[in-house]
């Protein structure tokens, strides 16, 4: 999924979009009130893009485990993030199966299951576009381009007579 520019704010709830880089702060905008406000310098802001859960083997960006999401839920929503802690650990395991039981809380699968509904109904679980695609279109140009048409020719200087 593409999560850049959406922001989670620590003590905040909800998501946030990042609209602007302040002087000492950074302007967001809550996802679902349209609300504008500055998060300042203390504030422990974390971009989705850079979260990772823990596995057994790698991290796994966020965005990787929203798209395994997407699909065991077939582009539906998902458990109610108010679940039991052991119904939620199941409903996780089945979708990142070697993910960290250590390292991995049960508040932060609360705020997986909650931030992708939110995504979800906010039409913003977008797909990752396949990287073959888009390295294919330039290599289909592999000719150059032919010089304008419209360029003059200069021509040939007569040579002087002696």
């Amino acid at each position: 999924m593409v999560l850049k520019d959406i922001v989670a704010i620590s003590g905040e709830p909800g998501l946030f979009r990042f609209i602007a880089q302040g002087k000492n702060s950074i302007i967001v905008e809550h996802l679902e009130t349209k609300k504008r406000s500055s998060a300042y310098g203390s504030a422990k802001v974390s971009s989705l893009e850079d979260i990772a859960v823990f596995t057994g083997e790698e991290d796994v960006p966020l965005g990787k485990v929203f798209d395994k999401i997407y699909e065991k839920a077939d582009g539906g929503m998902v458990i109610d993030p108010k679940s039991d802690g052991e119904k939620l650990k199941s409903w996780f395991g089945e979708i990142l199966p070697d993910y960290s039981r250590d390292k991995v809380y049960v508040s932060d699968i609360k705020k997986i299951a909650l931030w992708y509904n939110l995504l979800h109904k906010l039409n913003l679980l977008v797909k990752d576009e396949p990287e073959a695609e888009v390295k294919d279109e330039p290599e289909e140009k592999s000719e150059p381009e032919a010089p304008p048409v419209a360029a003059k020719k200069k021509s040939p200087k007569k040579p002087k007579a002696e």
